[in-house]
């Protein structure tokens, strides 16, 4: 009886999206094991050293999903302008020496307890999409307007950005100006205006690309093979693994690429893993979870019933689907480097916390409505 109570009340929600959540964590907590207990055991004398953090991390998220889905959306209307302030202060802290903590050159982490670090660009990304709906909603009538529809996004957005850059991570700040461009044009925002912003940043960007490690990242997307040892040794490794694969892959754990040859082998390279010991097959697997999740997420901001919960369910399917695209095009080399993990697969406690958020997010939204595969219809 108590279990057929469970699932009647489960019935509200979009079970396709709480299931691709689900299978893309368990899915990515096997991986990560798989990608890492070599080089863990060799690094920490612990082979089940990120398989146990990404165990918890997933256990945490999927109370953080039940948690949010049981909350009203319209919450996140009254906190989008708390929330925001709070991760520019975060992202603040990060450049701070002694607080924020340093990886591979980059400062992009906050420490919190010993062991675990706090990601705020992660925090960033929802916030900025619980702000912009929530600003959206409120001023309608305004998002055609120059001065006081586009440019305050753009003020907003600039210091997200520079915070972003000065850290760096400039995967994290295209991917914020990316869905930030999205969702105002579907408020119906004027291609001019963002048109005219891409051309403004365009010579930035290009400086920036130009200088320090940006620079080889462009190189070895260019040319890997110019540098095989040195800057074009990572998307080289993750050819190999993914051509080693073939179709049906070398078995679970059977991988070569990630002892010690693939660097990120369990984080923005776990794709590759994927590659080389499931195959193509299982690739595509990835691919169409992703695509299922991010279609449903779209169905749900087309049936959301009204602004704020629609332009909330479209920045976070357009999140999931730029992180996921961007990072299986650097992962094949059909993109630079960018640093960007593959959402609830790669390694990381920020990311994986965050995404499952959102995902409760979705299904709180999804609540009441009834979402076929193929056709949309708000319910009763």
């Amino acid at each position: 009886m108590i279990m057929k109570l469970m699932l009647k009340k489960l019935e509200e929600y979009d079970l396709i999206i709480m299931l691709m959540a689900i299978a893309l964590t368990c899915f990515g907590v096997v991986l990560v094991y798989s990608a890492s207990n070599i080089m863990a055991a060799k690094r920490f004398h612990d082979g089940f050293f990120f398989l146990k953090r990404q165990g918890l991390f997933a256990i945490a998220g999927f109370v953080v999903m039940l948690v949010v889905m049981r909350i009203d959306y319209h919450v996140w209307k009254q906190l989008a302008v708390p929330a925001l302030l709070l991760c520019l202060v975060m992202l603040g802290l990060v450049l701070i020496p002694g607080i924020g903590g340093k990886a591979g050159g980059s400062s992009r982490w906050i420490k919190i307890l010993p062991g675990f670090n706090l990601q705020p660009s992660e925090m960033a990304k929802l916030a900025l999409i619980m702000y912009m709906a929530y600003s959206l909603d409120k001023k309608q009538d305004k998002v055609k307007l120059l001065a006081s529809g586009f440019i305050p996004y753009m003020i907003v957005l600039m210091f997200l950005i520079s915070f972003l850059v000065l850290q760096p991570d400039l995967g994290g700040a295209l991917t914020l100006a990316a869905v930030s461009m999205t969702m105002l044009f579907a408020a119906g925002t004027r291609l001019t205006y963002i048109f005219s912003m891409f051309l403004l940043a365009m010579p930035l960007l290009a400086i920036k690309l130009s200088r320090g490690y940006h620079k080889g990242r462009i190189d070895a997307y260019l040319d890997p093979w110019s540098d095989p040892a040195g800057k074009g040794f990572q998307i080289i490794q993750s050819w190999l693994a993914l051509g080693t694969g073939g179709v049906f892959g070398q078995g679970l754990g059977e991988g070569k690429q990630k002892l010690f040859y693939l660097p990120e082998a369990h984080t923005d390279f776990i794709l590759s893993v994927v590659g080389e010991e499931l195959g193509f097959l299982g690739v595509l697997v990835i691919i169409g979870m992703f695509f299922l999740l991010v279609q449903r997420a779209m169905r749900i901001a087309v049936a959301a019933p009204d602004t704020f919960g629609r332009f909330l369910a479209l920045g976070i399917a357009v999140l999931f689907g730029i992180e996921a695209t961007v990072n299986m095009g650097v992962v094949t080399g059909l993109l630079p480097t960018k640093g960007l993990a593959l959402p609830f697969i790669s390694y990381g406690g920020s990311s994986l916390l965050i995404s499952l958020f959102a995902v409760g997010i979705l299904l709180n939204i999804s609540s009441g409505l009834k979402i076929s595969p193929i056709t949309v219809k708000e319910g009763a």
